[in-house]
């Protein structure tokens, strides 16, 4: 291969990636063109690239995942090659022969390897042509049910419905008994059909309790293959990663060896060029089989960088023009550990939903160690269209406990105020005596929350000092509208002190408290229950230092124009509301309402006026944020209106159907 030089890189991605790939490339003096739709316009990766090119509305199917779009961008804008980032074209080997057969230079490996390694079941016809270990399985082109029924009897239960084309999660089902599996064949083919255009399936036999270890593969066009040590991503739910870590707390120098050996020839196996990164599962035994070949970079690509020392995009862009790696594999060493997080719009205690709405106030934490990879700013909407990912929190250190204890305290200092985020979930994960002592295997999530998360209920000294600012501030604005000479007489009585009364909704539930101000310090009670002495330190900005108890104590926060306090204290995320007793008769009315959690696209429609359900029976499934969500009704009654139909896209609060409920 001749060297493939460019000057210009188009991104043809979004959010924290499009991000991450612009600083690189920009940092090797090459200029970059974004891409963005009408949802986006507003986004980081915009203002950060050289040059931004509108290819489309918000839906996918409309912009990011129009090829003919990102190559007429690249050409108007100029760029020589493309760099597709992850999820999106990425893996799209029609996508990556456009891009040839349009003289631009792909980011990516040949066209061929993508298209093998694109299809679970070619795939693995390819490895254990290899000798790569596989798991037992069927991965035939007979789709029948029949053939898929026989097939599974064979391997023996329980065994994994994948989708062949596709990963994620989607088009994924754990299968434990016989009679499950036709249900399964049937949600799996139409899940892999909406989210990757092909309902062709595999089986697997299901290994129990594995750990999820994958490799870190590069390859050049001049014969030389490397592995960049492995990543442990266990911590999964619904087959997604939360949590990846490396070097995996279980994986031996000798273990390594041989699972970055298998690896380094399933990339050979397919002529391998770029980065990419082969999915084990592992056993307790040590025994490993081969998952899947992603043929892309990964999202947790961050973690093999920080133990590593290697910039992974600028490998990619350097293969990408022809140049060798310029390292060995003796060469690769593995500094310390390194864990990371997802942090997600969603909400853990409302059974993982996704959110959207205005990011009131982002703040990234900073310090030793830690990185954030993020897409995302104050002011910005987050969108129905795209998954809610909204940023990676990295954390490095000499042993994995520094790593993970430098990881909860990021957490903790890095703030998404405005709509529900999983961040008290992943600190909650980080603590867990099993992910602490190196023990999470895949079953880590059901295992440890079995009955799902619970909101965690905020206690009185948060509460409290969350009170004292909301005080302190609305002393600052009498301050301004009065006469007083300057802030000294703030709370200054001539009698007894007297308490002001704070009447505020936590959680949707009105708590009374009073406050007395004695200089800088709150004294916060509620009445009868408990009460707390705040000395309110500093407030600059969107940053309050509180001392409470002996401690000092950093607060985020955000005022809305309602008056709300969205607050960020520690592990925890609330906001204290005005409470408006005379509002509370206007509540919603009655559990029989069932209404859009989000804005999505109704997939299914499950019930039919006149039908009588009981409490938790599946009424509609509706599509949001990549991802498929089954509404369920809170009670038991008779359907009395059905306001939906399938392929209809509904607005968050949108009624989709009304339950009579049932007299007691």
């Amino acid at each position: 291969m001749t060297n493939t030089r460019f000057s210009s890189i188009l991104i043809a991605n979004r959010g924290e990636i499009a991000c991450r790939v612009i600083r690189t490339a920009r940092a090797l003096g090459l200029r970059t063109v974004a891409v963005y739709s009408e949802a986006d316009c507003g986004a980081p990766h915009v203002a950060l690239a050289d040059e931004a090119v509108l290819i489309g509305p918000g839906p996918v199917g409309e912009s990011y995942l129009r090829p003919e779009k990102i190559i007429a961008a690249a050409k108007e804008s100029g760029a020589e090659a493309i760099h597709p980032g992850y999820g999106f074209l990425s893996e799209n080997a029609a996508f990556a022969q456009a891009v040839a057969d349009a003289g631009l230079v792909f980011i990516g490996p040949p066209i061929e390897a993508i298209r093998v390694m694109g299809d679970k079941a070619g795939a693995k016809r390819a490895m254990i042509a290899a000798g790569v270990p596989c798991v037992p399985g069927y991965e035939g082109l007979d789709q029948n049910d029949a053939t898929f029924i026989a097939e599974a009897d064979k391997i023996g239960f329980p065994v994994m419905v994948k989708a062949s084309a596709g990963g994620g999660g989607r088009g994924m089902r754990l299968v434990e008994e016989p009679a499950d599996l036709a249900d399964a064949l049937t949600r799996a083919r139409a899940e892999a059909l909406s989210a990757f255009g092909s309902g062709d399936l595999i089986l697997e036999k299901a290994v129990r309790r594995p750990r999820h270890v994958e490799i870190q593969v590069f390859a050049d066009a001049h014969g030389h293959v490397l592995h960049f040590g492995e990543r442990d991503c266990s911590v999964q739910r619904r087959h997604q990663k939360v949590v990846e870590e490396s070097p995996s707390p279980v994986v031996s120098p000798e273990l390594r060896a041989r699972m970055g050996a298998a690896a380094v020839e399933a990339a050979r196996a397919v002529d391998y060029r770029g980065a990419g990164t082969v999915e084990f599962l592992l056993d307790a035994q040590g025994a490993f089989y081969f998952l899947e070949m992603n043929t892309r970079l990964q999202v947790e690509h961050p973690v093999t960088e920080m133990v590593t020392g290697l910039d992974l995009v600028a490998l990619q862009i350097a293969v990408a023009q022809g140049d060798p790696l310029p390292l060995t594999q003796d060469d690769v060493r593995l500094d310390g550990h390194a864990i990371e997080v997802r942090l997600y719009a969603e909400d853990p205690a409302a059974g993982f939903l996704p959110v959207t709405g205005d990011i009131a106030l982002w703040h990234p934490a900073s310090g030793a160690g830690v990185r954030i990879d993020a897409g995302i700013v104050t002011g910005q909407t987050v969108s129905p269209f795209y998954d809610p990912m909204l940023a990676k929190v990295i954390a490095h250190g000499p042993t994995r406990d520094i790593a993970r204890r430098r990881l909860i305290g990021a957490l903790q200092d890095t703030a998404v105020l405005g709509l529900a985020t999983n961040a008290e979930f992943l600190i909650d994960i980080l603590e867990r005596p099993d992910f602490a002592e190196g023990r999470a295997t895949t079953a880590f999530i059901g295992e440890n929350y079995p009955d799902g998360v619970t909101e965690t209920e905020i206690d009185s000294l948060s509460l409290a000092m969350g009170a004292a600012l909301k005080l302190h501030l609305e002393s600052r604005k009498a301050l301004v509208a009065s006469t007083l000479p300057d802030e000294s007489l703030i709370g200054f009585q001539s009698a007894a002190p007297l308490a002001t009364r704070l009447d505020v909704k936590l959680a949707g539930k009105p708590r009374r408290l009073t406050g007395v101000c004695a200089g800088k310090v709150w004294t916060v009670a509620e009445a009868g229950v408990w009460q707390h002495a705040i000395e309110i330190s500093r407030v600059e900005g969107h940053e309050a230092v509180l001392l409470a108890e002996g401690k000092r104590r950093t607060v985020l926060w955000h005022e809305t124009g309602n008056g709300a306090l969205l607050l960020s204290i520690g592990p925890r995320r609330f906001s204290l509301e005005p409470h408006r007793p005379w509002e509370d008769a206007a509540a919603a009315a009655g559990s029989g309402r069932v209404v859009a959690p989000m804005p999505g696209l109704v997939v299914s429609v499950l019930v039919e006026p006149g039908q009588t359900v009981e409490a938790g029976a599946p009424l509609a499934v509706l599509e949001a944020m990549k991802m498929q969500h089954t509404l369920k009704a809170a009670t038991r009654g008779t359907v009395t209106e059905v306001r939906i139909a399938k392929g209809q896209q509904l607005t968050a609060g949108a009624l989709m159907v009304a339950i009579e409920e049932e007299a007691a």
